[in-house]
Parts: C-alpha cells; structure tokens; sequence
C-alpha cells in the first residue's frame, strides 16, 4: 500500500510540474475552442473529423491557436497512431524511422499513422522531400504545422499532397472560455479566485495565443496564492501582462504583411491608419531603421512630384533618427508618415521609370546620337561629337525647340505623364507648352 501511495504521488507531482498551457490539451474536439470557420457545424474539416476520414494536411496560424491539439484529435478521431516530431530538432533519419514504425504497425493491425511535424518550415526543401515517398503510398498521413506562409516556406511536391488550413489567433471571447476551463481545473486542487478585469486583461493581452493566455494565468495564481485571500487582482494581471509584444515576427508573414499595411494606408492618404501600422510595428520590436528606409520609398513611390518636399522629410526623417535614436527619434519618423498620408499622390515617376528600364532592357545597345556625345579631344570632333548640338540655355526660355536626344532608330517615348495633383500639375502645363513649341 505504501509502494503505491508513493508511486501515486510522484505521478501527481509530474503532473503538477507540468505547464498549465500543457495540461489544459483538449482531450476532445468538444473540447476545442476556436477555429469555427474550420470546425464549426458542416464544415469540411469537421466532417471529416467525424467520419474518420484522414488526409495530409498543413496547419498554418500564428503561435497558440491550437495546431498541435488539432493533430492530435486528427489523428484520435482515424483511430490511428499519433507520432509527433519538431524540425527544430529532427532530421531526414527520424522522418525514416517513423516511416518503419508506421509500416509494423499497419502490417500488425491495420491502423494507419499520423507524423506530426511542428515547425515543417524549418525543414529545408530536400529534407520536405523525404516525406513524399511514404505520404505518396498511404504509409504516413503527414500534418505538418507552421506560422509561417507555405507558399513560401514548402516545397510544391508537399502542398500538392497536403490541403492547407488556416487557423486564425483566437478571440477575446475564446480565451475567456480556455481561462475559465483552466480555472476549474486548477481550482479542484487549490481555489484561487480571480476578477472579472484581471480574466479579461489576460485575454486581451494574449493577443490572440492560448497558450499565452495559460501561462500568464499559471503565474497570476501563482502570484495570488500566498495572498489572503487568494486572489488574482487586477493589478496582479496588469504586473503579470506588461512587457509583452504583439505579433510581428521579424521577416516572417506578419511582417511583410504589417509593412503592406503601412505602405498602403499612406498610399490611400489615411494618417490614422498609416500611425497605427507604424506603431504596430515599432510595439512588435521592428527596427525603425528599416520602416525609415521604406518611407523614403513611398516617398518616391507614391508621392513624387506632386510634393517633392515628401522626398526631403522622409530623408530627413532617417537622418534626425540617427542622431536622436529611440525612442525619440521615432517621432521623427511618424511626422514624416503622417506628411506623405496627406500630401497630394503620384505614381507618375514610379511608372515612367518602370516604362523605361523595360524600353532600356528590351531595345539592345543603342548608340548615344553624335550631337549629345561630348568632345573632349581633337579627334572626337573630328568624328562629329557634339556637332549641331543645341545649348538649351542659349535658346529662348532656355528650352531648344525640336532638339532630338532618343537614340536614332527609337521612336521618341512619353514615360512620363504627370497626375493633376499637387505640384504635377505646373509640371504638365510646362510640359505641354514646350510640346507646342516644339510641333510648332
């Protein structure tokens, strides 16, 4: 009897030593929170839940948005056997030792085998193609797990074998509901009370992560125990929440995609919008010597001429960075956002430089017309460079009517046609006076 009260302790003090983010698992799809547009009534996941059926697939969303668990209840519902790895740490060796595994045991009872792999997309593309022999004869049901965009990070073999699901971060609502379940739970062995604020500050700052949510409450209650009453205040929350950042992840998909956000916010002249990104971006840890060097890009981008001083701000925006740097220097940088969201747009530049390069590309190398070559020696004027060549400051308001500078063979080209904003539109009247003059 001793022998196993003592062996029932220790096994409730590994379970006690496990994270409440661990312990909390759905052991059930009833269980499961979040994701109704994948799992809700009728949908195709759901349904294929229910009846059983397996198929390879990949499971793409940010961090704590339940795809291992999913996985996991995959691979429960096909009654199959669940091996699961991470590509942080295994290799091609260990995606055939599963395959060998997976083969005993459909040759012993039948039961097929599901290979979790979370992080799939640090896998480099040879090592992706490992799983392709086994996935392509029925041995592995591959499902794969990744924050990042498959697109980019997998190989086309993998995704033409896998259907890609997207699981979205969890709401408000979803992580009250996971909190309040892991609150009975923990309650059964030792009852700490919490707030109504302090259970909606977790879930605000969980921004969307489960699994963050757990652990912030895992240590609030933790914090609360030794008080009297045990007690998760608000303050306890607050104290348990601060210092975290929202999703960004350097180079990866919410990256890119935050940066389009901002480019496109000042691109569609929305100042509150563009800020926000900014700020978005600055709160999840983005250098803001990279946001400085791509506002200099919309500054020529979408800007233009129709208010060169965009161009200037932006520059100096970077230069005042340098020397203040953060957070102070950051200012510098949002005065210039918010100036460029409200300036008058052009692309006009943008695309006659594009026009251009592919006339440049496409057109091979054609000679520079004599009469614009310069001549500094004798033998060069000789040969004619610089003959007939028109100094446009000796011709009447400095501009010489009917002068060629194409190459010869070209067809002269418009590239550049200013909008009707902003300073474009002297530019246009000045460009079509001296059209005139010249077809005059």
């Amino acid at each position: 009897m001793r022998e196993e009260s003592s062996v029932s302790t220790r096994d409730a003090a590994v379970e006690e030593a496990r994270p409440l983010a661990d312990r909390m698992r759905p052991a059930s799809l009833e269980e499961y929170v979040g994701q109704v547009h994948l799992l809700g009534p009728g949908k195709p996941l759901r349904r294929m839940l229910e009846g059983g059926h397996l198929h390879s697939m990949i499971l793409w969303g940010p961090p704590g948005t339940g795809k291992t668990t999913l996985a996991r209840l995959v691979a429960q519902r096909g009654g199959a056997e669940f091996i699961a790895l991470s590509a942080v740490m295994a290799g091609v060796k260990d995606i055939r030792a599963a395959a060998e595994r997976a083969h005993a045991v459909r040759e012993a009872s039948g039961r097929r085998t599901v290979l979790f792999l979370d992080e799939v997309h640090r896998f480099n593309k040879a090592q992706q193609d490992a799983f392709l022999p086994w996935v392509e004869d029925g041995t592995l049901v591959f499902i794969g797990a990744t924050t990042e965009n498959p697109s980019f990070e997998l190989n086309n073999a993998l995704l033409s074998r896998a259907r890609v699901y997207v699981l979205r971060a969890l709401s408000e609502e979803d992580l009250s509901e996971v909190l309040q379940r892991a609150l009975r739970e923990r309650n059964a062995a030792a009852p700490v009370a919490i707030e109504d604020a302090a259970l909606q500050l977790i879930a605000h700052s969980a921004d969307g992560d489960a699994r963050r949510a757990l652990n912030m409450l895992e240590l609030a209650m933790d914090l609360a125990v030794g008080a009297d009453p045990a007690l998760v205040t608000e303050e306890i929350a607050r104290e348990v929440a601060s210092g975290g950042l929202r999703r960004f992840d350097k180079q990866g998909e919410a990256f890119y995609d935050q940066i389009s956000a901002l480019h496109k916010s000042v691109r569609g002249s929305d100042p509150d919008a563009a800020l926000y990104w900014l700020c978005r971006m600055l709160d999840g840890g983005c250098e803001p010597r990279y946001i400085a060097r791509r506002v200099l890009r919309m500054a020529s981008e979408d800007i233009g001429n129709a208010d060169p001083r965009g161009l200037s701000m932006a520059l100096e925006a970077c230069e005042i960075y340098e020397r203040l740097g953060s957070p102070e220097g950051e200012l510098a940088i949002a005065q210039a956002v918010v100036f460029l969201a409200c300036a008058a747009k052009s692309n006009a530049v943008y695309t006659a430089f594009g026009e251009a390069m592919q006339d440049a590309r496409s057109l091979g190398s054609l000679e520079v017309p004599l009469h614009l070559r310069n001549a500094p020696t004798r033998l060069m004027k000789q040969l004619g460079y610089g003959k007939h060549y028109r100094y446009a400051h000796d011709e009447p308001d400095a501009y010489a009517a009917g002068e060629r500078y194409f190459p010869e063979g070209m067809a002269a080209k418009q590239y550049y046609r200013p909008v009707p904003r902003g300073l474009e539109i002297k530019i246009a009247e000045a460009l079509e006076r001296r059209r005139k003059a010249t077809d005059d």
